[in-house]
């Protein structure tokens, strides 16, 4: 298979599909002419890589849970490990954006939003966000 089909089959771009080769999560054949000669490993490997990124994990979590998905010896505990260690991330992420949106909420509803220009929102952000510093 060549780029363009391998690109459409797995829904990745070509050009992520190049970077993933440059920095070796695949290593697809040469064909005489030396275009890429994708296989179908290479192709179950992108949807893999693909997944993976669409859950989140880095690029360098895909590399060891891609060594693992080829590893038919591996310990599912390291598996389960890593995408733990990814969830708690997560969960992280989820309550600053929960505290973020708290304090847009407030300082929307404490703006007046009329032809004045004493304004909370920019009040907040002149002072840094910081609730201790009076400004």
């Amino acid at each position: 298979m060549n780029i363009g089909d391998v690109a459409e089959r797995s829904g990745l771009p070509p050009k992520t599909i190049r970077y993933y080769e440059d920095i070796g999560l695949i290593r697809p054949g040469r064909s005489a002419n030396g275009y890429r000669a994708f296989r179908e490993n290479d192709l179950h490997k992108l949807a893999f890589i693909g997944r993976a990124r669409t859950l989140g994990f880095t690029i360098e979590e895909c590399r060891t849970l891609l060594d693992l998905y080829e590893d038919e010896n591996r310990e599912s505990a390291v598996v389960k490990r890593i995408a733990e260690d990814h969830l708690a991330r997560i969960d992280e992420k989820i309550a600053q954006l929960k505290s973020m949106r708290a304090t847009l909420a407030e300082l929307v509803a404490a703006c007046h939003g009329d032809s004045r220009p004493d304004c909370p929102i920019i009040e907040d952000l002149g002072r840094g966000g910081r609730p201790d510093d009076p400004a």
